[in-house]
């Protein structure tokens, strides 16, 4: 695992944890989970550290099996993104004690346009970033229209789960409308994860995947790919 990776997924841990503490704020949340708000500064410290030793077991594990360290990277990034989604909705929620409803679904939108921004941000440089430097701009202004096409279905998919268990469903088994709007997020989340992966590892990013491997000619080789 070199230095990249271990940077790259303690900043992830340490993200999970920030967006974690906000969800907790929410006071249904936090009266479920009550046993654990003792500890939860230390989800600064702990998060980052469990996500590089996540990472290096699947680096060791991929080494026979090659895609699963490329799921776990994309699994950990997916994390990420349901907090920064969660808890973005949740700091909505919080400041205007809306909780159903078409207002519910505008802020479910702008939550989960953040995430799809963070996704992005760490799928391309990280999880699906081949290890030289071959491929560079001429690609990405395609690659960000194919991003905006999986990510605007992947939206659809999110809210319109999300905005069905909130809307249609209604809170079930005795939860509060707070803690069900947080269930529907979930929903939500759990239904575009596979859509995706599949998406951006084969439609989006599938140029950088399919140099992997591939040799070029010596006077294409730069001197930082020699290491």
């Amino acid at each position: 695992m070199n230095k990249k990776d271990i940077i790259a997924s303690a900043a992830i841990g340490f993200l999970i944890a920030v967006f974690s503490f906000i969800i907790l704020q929410n006071p249904d949340v936090k009266e479920k989970l009550s046993d654990l708000i003792p500890y939860s500064q230390a989800a600064f410290i702990i998060f980052p550290l469990l996500s590089i030793i996540g990472i290096f077991v699947a680096k060791q594990i991929g080494k026979f099996i090659p895609l699963v360290f490329q799921a776990a990277k994309f699994a950990l990034v997916g994390v990420s993104n349901t907090a920064v989604d969660i808890g973005i909705l949740t700091i909505f929620i919080l400041l205007t004690e809306i909780n159903q409803g078409i207002t519910y679904s505008v802020f479910k939108g702008i939550s989960f346009s953040a995430a799809v921004v963070n996704s992005y941000l760490w799928n391309k440089f990280w999880t699906f970033k081949k290890e030289t430097e071959a491929i560079r701009v001429k690609h990405t202004g395609a690659e960000f229209v194919q991003f905006l096409t999986v990510s605007v279905i992947g939206f659809l998919l999110n809210v319109g789960t999300a905005s069905l268990i909130v809307n249609i469903m209604k809170p079930q088994f005795g939860i509060s409308p707070n803690l069900w709007a947080i269930v529907g997020a979930i929903g939500g989340t759990i239904v575009v994860f596979t859509w995706n992966f599949l998406g951006y590892k084969f439609i989006v990013f599938r140029h950088q995947e399919s140099t992997y491997g591939q040799s070029r000619p010596l006077s294409q080789v730069s001197p930082k790919d020699i290491r």
